[in-house]
């Protein structure tokens, strides 16, 4: 008796395997601006500013804001198919630990690494408050044991 592949599982499994291959072949940094730092090695600098609406892209509107949880879950759904929840891929834990930022802390120019279950952020931020939650918006993420932050509030 031969099994029969339909279409309905080939697709997701294309999509998941054109998916994994293109997010593994990311290696930058996640950022919640453009003006953030390229990598976490430095302890809160980044360029200086000219224009006060920098940062347009930041997730204010609750749209974005929804729309960056959504991709949270998706992520964490399609690892939970995958394998071990609890084991993430870096660029996956950068990128979502990333998006609980933009979207908690705005105006924030943060960059996010990843590695070993281990998040570092490094930035700035306007204020101690948006400062003091960064750590835990982190650790909120699934994967993520332990959070580096060596942002520094630079109004």
């Amino acid at each position: 008796m031969s099994r029969i592949i339909t279409t309905s599982f080939v697709q997701p499994l294309v999509l998941s395997v054109l998916l994994t291959m293109s997010l593994s072949a990311c290696t930058t940094a996640s950022k919640t601006a453009s003006d953030a730092p390229s990598s976490t090695a430095s302890n809160g600098t980044t360029p200086t500013s000219t224009s006060a609406n920098d940062n347009k892209g930041d997730a204010q509107s609750d749209v974005r804001k929804k729309q960056i949880e959504s991709d949270i879950r998706a992520r964490e759904q399609r690892n939970a198919i995958g394998g071990d929840p609890q084991k993430r891929d870096p660029e996956d834990l950068a990128s979502e630990v990333r998006g609980k930022l933009e979207a908690n802390i705005p105006s924030s120019k943060l960059t996010v690494t990843a590695k070993d279950a281990e998040v570092t952020v490094s930035g700035t931020v306007a204020s101690q408050d948006q400062l003091a939650k960064i750590k835990p918006l982190a650790l909120q993420i699934k994967g993520v044991k332990t959070a580096i932050v060596k942002a520094v509030v630079k109004p």
